[in-house]
């Protein structure tokens, strides 16, 4: 391979990458990569889930009230990163159920 083609196939492998990196699917990852960590640096995680655990231990009936008051009494911060999150899943579990049909009728 001569120098041209080395820099020609240097390009090409540099928009692959650059695609893959900026897809629709990759960006999805990384805003739900991105909320996580966000809620994780601003809200304790270990205490959500012990009051979690304490809700559950309470009855099925006890989620409602204690998934409104865990949303409700933090930052906007967290609210945000919340928000961004269940899109983000969302947008994936749809992009998930849209492959497999695709792959089901091929």
């Amino acid at each position: 391979m001569n120098k041209l083609e080395k820099n020609i196939m240097a390009g090409v492998a540099v928009i692959y990458i650059t695609r893959r990196l900026t897809s629709p699917r990759a960006c999805k990852a990384y805003a739900l990569v991105s909320s996580f960590i966000g809620i994780a640096f601003f809200a304790s995680v270990p205490q959500v889930v012990a009051n979690f655990l304490h809700a559950e231990s309470v009855g099925i009936l006890a989620f409602g009230p204690f998934l409104l008051s865990a949303v409700s009494k933090t930052n906007g911060v967290v609210q945000v990163a919340l928000l961004v999150a269940i899109a983000a899943l969302f947008s994936i579990a749809r992009d998930m159920v849209k492959a497999s049909q695709l792959r089901h009728f091929a």
